[in-house]
């Protein structure tokens, strides 16, 4: 068990003042069996006349709100306390065929129905015939679900470059597949695609991973980063097996579960819309994940 006290903060400048501004943001950590909220503060400045709390089509905590003042600057910061443990899976569903990972073709199944919607394209990730057959690679015939999903994390891993100019946060799984690098958003998307268009059902994961400084350094507040991963859904049960294929390694104790939905459109941090005649605006995003005692 590990305790994180999680400070996100998203802030905008505009060249000339907004009149209006609508959004929304997923920002607090979801509560899971192995994951613990204690408390989550949220703050927009300026003081919106509208924050109101949710919960989305997904189950994840989201927030709407809306400032009406004019403003050149917009700030959201949430600050949340969570205790994590490390996801324990039942051995004999890890080893079931992959093919049963399919709920399109094995409706019946218990959790079928909820994990459908997971084994469908979806806006950001779309079945590209080289995702399809990288994806193939992994999903051999009758090789248990964990195994397969475990080796394309691998492969990714191995086969892709960490680069973050690479991308951008409107770039395809084409993209990525032609490149052959990106970020964890990436990895994330083209993963599901393998995945998906071979009918398994798989979910994006938004949250946190808790770094170390290296050795001898100090922890510098607010270097830490938003992170992605994905889980995909161990058939007949409503387990989901998270990995990650930017680190090569399951969802550990060191990851902060945020929200879940088909792609980072359904659940990106902060989205809106603004009401302005300003031609520039910048941003910038910080987080910070502190460990505490227990």
């Amino acid at each position: 068990m590990k305790q994180y006290r999680v400070w996100h903060r998203t802030a905008y400048s505009y060249s000339d003042p907004v009149q209006d501004s609508v959004g929304q943001f997923h920002l607090i950590p979801r509560a899971l069996p192995w994951q613990t909220v204690r408390s989550s503060e949220v703050t927009v400045a300026p003081h919106p006349g509208d924050l109101s709390p949710d919960t989305d089509y997904f189950g994840n905590s989201a927030t709407y709100f809306h400032v009406t003042a004019p403003h050149d600057e917009l700030a959201i910061a949430c600050t949340s306390d969570v205790v994590v443990t490390e996801p324990d899976y039942d051995a004999d569903a890890l080893a079931q065929p992959w093919e049963l990972a399919r709920p399109l073709h094995a409706p019946t199944q218990p959790g079928a129905w909820r994990a459908a919607e997971f084994a469908l394209e979806s806006p950001r990730v779309r079945h590209v015939d080289s995702a399809t057959a990288y994806g193939a690679l992994s999903l051999t015939p009758g090789r248990p679900i964990g195994e397969a999903a475990t080796d394309l994390m691998q492969r990714i891993h191995r086969d892709f470059d960490y680069d973050s100019t690479a991308t951008t946060v409107t770039s395809t799984v084409a993209d990525a597949m032609s490149k052959r690098a990106g970020v964890c958003q990436d990895f994330a998307h083209v993963a599901l695609a393998c995945l998906r268009a071979h009918g398994v059902a798989a979910r994006y994961v938004s949250g946190y991973l808790a770094t170390q400084p290296p050795p001898g350094k100090e922890r510098v507040f607010g270097a830490d980063a938003s992170h992605a991963w994905l889980a995909v859904w161990l058939p007949g049960t409503d387990e989901w097996l998270a990995i990650d294929p930017t680190n090569d390694q399951w969802a550990n104790d060191r990851y902060v579960t945020v929200a879940w939905g088909r792609d980072y459109g359904d659940v990106s941090p902060v989205k809106g819309i603004i009401f302005t005649e300003a031609k520039t605006s910048t941003l910038r995003v910080q987080v910070d994940v502190a460990p505490l005692d227990a």
